[in-house]
C-alpha cells in the first residue's frame, strides 16, 4: 500500500480561517507577547513565523527581543509586567534559552492562564488529571492530524517515541485521554522496533535522522513524524524513514511541511481561547 500524505497545511488553513471569525466577534483583538532571548537562528525564524501568523488572523503580537546576556531577574521582571498587562492574553517564551537561564523557573513565572505553550506546571498537572487547561501546541496539533484521519481512536494502540516535556509526555497524555492504550519509549528502551510494530498510531519526536525504519511500521498505522533533521547536503528529513514507512502506513506526515503549520495554528488557537474566556 502507499500511505496517504496527511495534509497539515489544509487543516491549518481551516483553523486559521475559523479563528479570524472568532476574533471579529471579540470586543478587542487578542494580544500575544513573544519573548526571544539571544540570537539563535532557528528561534529567530520560528518567532518571525509566529508573528506573521498572528498578523494574518488578527492577533496583535508584542515582540520582546532581549540580548543573550540578559539576566534571569530581567527576564522574570518582564514576565511579571506582561502577567499584569490586561491587553496581553498570551505569553510565549521561545525555547531554548541561553544556558545561564533556567527554563523551568522562567516558564513557571508565566501566569498559567496566559501560558499559551501549556508548559507551566499547573497546566501540565491539569492535562494529567484530565482537567481543562492549556495544552502544548505541537501535541495538540498532532492529535488533530491523527483525528483528521480517524476521528474515533479509542482502543487503538498508540506508541510515542520520545519522552520530552515539550512533546512526548503531553502527547502520551492526550492519547490516554482519547482512551488509547499508550506505550511511551525513550532512550533506554530496549528493542524499540518491537514496540513500534504494535502501534496503530505512531508518534515520533527524538531528533535522529531516520531512526524509525520502514519495517518498524505496522500495516495500516497512522504515523506522525515530529522530528526535523538537517543532513550535510542541506536536506531536511524527519525521524522516520519516509519512503519505507509510506509502503506500510495508512497515513503519514511529511517532513518538512507536516506538523509545523499545526503547531503555529494551535498557538493562535490557544491565544484566542484565552481571550474569549477573559472577554466573555
Amino acid at each position: 500500500m502507499s500511505a496517504e500524505i496527511i495534509n497539515a497545511k489544509a487543516l491549518s488553513t481551516s483553523i486559521r480561517e475559523e479563528l479570524k471569525t472568532r476574533i471579529q466577534a471579540l470586543p478587542r483583538q487578542p494580544g500575544l507577547a513573544v519573548i526571544l532571548v539571544g540570537d539563535d537562528p532557528a528561534s529567530d525564524i520560528y518567532v518571525s513565523r509566529k508573528i506573521k501568523a498572528c498578523a494574518q488572523v488578527g492577533i496583535i503580537s508584542h515582540e520582546h527581543r532581549l540580548p543573550a546576556d540578559t539576566t534571569e531577574i530581567e527576564v522574570l521582571d518582564l514576565i511579571t509586567r506582561l502577567n499584569q498587562d490586561s491587553n496581553i492574553d498570551g505569553i510565549l517564551l521561545q525555547l531554548p534559552l541561553p544556558a545561564h537561564l533556567d527554563a523551568n523557573i522562567c516558564l513557571n513565572a508565566i501566569d498559567p492562564s496566559k501560558d499559551v505553550d501549556g508548559l507551566h506546571h499547573e497546566n501540565v498537572g491539569k492535562l494529567v488529571a484530565r482537567q481543562e487547561g492549556l495544552i502544548p501546541c505541537t501535541p495538540l496539533g498532532c492529535l488533530m492530524l491523527i483525528k483528521s484521519i480517524q476521528e474515533d481512536i479509542a482502543g487503538l494502540n498508540a506508541v510515542v517515541v520520545g519522552a520530552s516535556l515539550l512533546f512526548g509526555k503531553p502527547m502520551a497524555q492526550l492519547l490516554l485521554k482519547e482512551n488509547c492504550t499508550v506505550i511511551q519509549t525513550h532512550r533506554h528502551t530496549k528493542d524499540l522496533a518491537s514496540f513500534c510494530r504494535m502501534a496503530d498510531i505512531l508518534c515520533v519526536a527524538v531528533g535522529k535522522d531516520s531512526l524509525i525504519k520502514g519495517d518498524y511500521i505496522k500495516e495500516g498505522a497512522i504515523v506522525i513524524d515530529v522530528g526535523i533533521n538537517r543532513r550535510e547536503d542541506g536536506t531536511i528529513v524527519g525521524d522516520v524513514d519516509f519512503e519505507g514507512a509510506s509502503q506500510k502506513a495508512r497515513a503519514i506526515t511529511p517532513v518538512p511541511g507536516g506538523v509545523g503549520p499545526m503547531t503555529i495554528s494551535c498557538l493562535l488557537q490557544n491565544t484566542v481561547d484565552i481571550a474569549e474566556k477573559k472577554l466573555a
